[in-house]
């Protein structure tokens, strides 16, 4: 059974989230938080696998929440939910040690899914928003966005699949899409996504993504594009 905190401002929102995570069989809501200060006390004192954190919470707001939990070094991962697709805390939830996030407004079945993956140590963003998310703020990812390659001790480790799969990793593609790129199987690609994460310190595919960037592997490109790299 996943454990869960909801987070959010709004009772009926809270609610909402409370009635679909209770009437699913492997999850259970408990406990609810509205500011970010309650939401720290609480993942302490429940320990839930899955912190739901609004970003907006007043107090100690989201992101801060997020750094704290993360921070204390417990179990529970941060997804975050935010209103909008292209937000400009996002990438600070991120960087705070958020698993990941995810619209408010995305269907039952992708939160639940998403709430599964990162109660097993996966990192979810809604992958339709992962290219404009990048875009929208690759001034925050690096100075060098889109140069050389910067020289990090941390690239030498890879195999050059491995370095393939990592800057597959950075424009967003999912397992399936970088196995079907690479005519592998989604098995073979998720050793080598284990390994990349390993060798180059990244907690999860998400920090993949931004070292990526950080290094000058990979570059935002215009969110007007239509196929992917």
């Amino acid at each position: 059974m996943i454990s869960v905190l909801v987070v959010d401002t709004q009772p009926l929102q809270r609610l909402g989230f409370r009635m679909l995570l209770e009437r699913t069989s492997d999850t259970e809501v408990v406990g609810e938080a509205e500011t970010g200060a309650e939401a720290v006390r609480c993942t302490a004192e429940r320990r839930p696998d899955v912190v739901l954190m609004g970003l907006r919470t007043p107090g100690a707001d989201g992101i801060e929440a997020t750094r704290r939990i993360v921070a204390a070094g417990g179990r529970s991962r941060v997804l975050v939910l935010t209103a909008f697709d292209v937000d400009r805390y996002a990438l600070a939830a991120l960087r705070a040690g958020a698993s990941g996030f995810l619209l408010t407004d995305t269907r039952p079945e992708e939160l639940l899914a998403g709430i599964r993956a990162v109660a097993a140590g996966d990192a979810v963003i809604a992958p339709a928003l992962t290219r404009r998310w990048l875009d929208a703020f690759a001034d925050r990812l690096g100075d060098d966005l889109g140069g050389p390659v910067r020289e990090d001790p941390r690239l030498g480790a890879l195999t050059g699949r491995e370095r393939e799969v990592l800057v597959a990793i950075g424009h967003g593609l999912t397992n399936g899409e970088i196995a079907h790129r690479f005519t592998l199987s989604e098995s073979t690609v998720k050793s080598h996504v284990g390994r990349v994460l390993a060798k180059i310190g990244a907690r999860d595919r998400i920090q993949a993504v931004i070292l990526a960037y950080d290094m000058g592997l990979t570059r935002p490109v215009s969110a007007s594009a239509g196929a992917r790299p």
